[in-house]
């Protein structure tokens, strides 16, 4: 299961910065730092070929979290219940009275 830093679309994410203001050189700095990274996998001494890395912010870096949290920053916008957001992990939840609580709870999920 991929690690929800390593599922950031590099070119939403890239968009998603222009919407909040950020462009010109900084845009421009962020677009080269995460393009033009390849990857490959090998096991037992054989390799793939390799190609080019569209998604996922580097981590271990101090700008990987940050551009995460710029990724989800409107996660909530169409979340009808309540939600907790801290890094890299989400919680929905909602007090569930009803047949309809359940099926509201289960489109957030969803």
């Amino acid at each position: 299961m991929p690690k929800p830093f390593d599922t950031v679309p590099h070119q939403r994410l890239l968009e998603k910065l222009k919407a909040h203001g950020i462009g010109g050189k900084l845009w421009n700095w962020v677009k080269s730092w995460l393009s033009g990274k390849l990857q490959r996998v090998c096991i037992k001494g054989k390799a793939s070929d390799w190609i080019r890395v569209v998604s996922g912010v580097p981590q271990g870096s101090v700008l990987g979290p940050l551009l995460f949290l710029i990724y989800i920053n409107d996660l909530e916008e169409r979340i009808e219940n309540w939600i907790l957001k801290f890094a890299d992990d989400t919680k929905i939840f909602s007090k569930i009275q009803n047949t309809e609580d359940s099926v509201r709870l289960q489109k957030d999920f969803n």
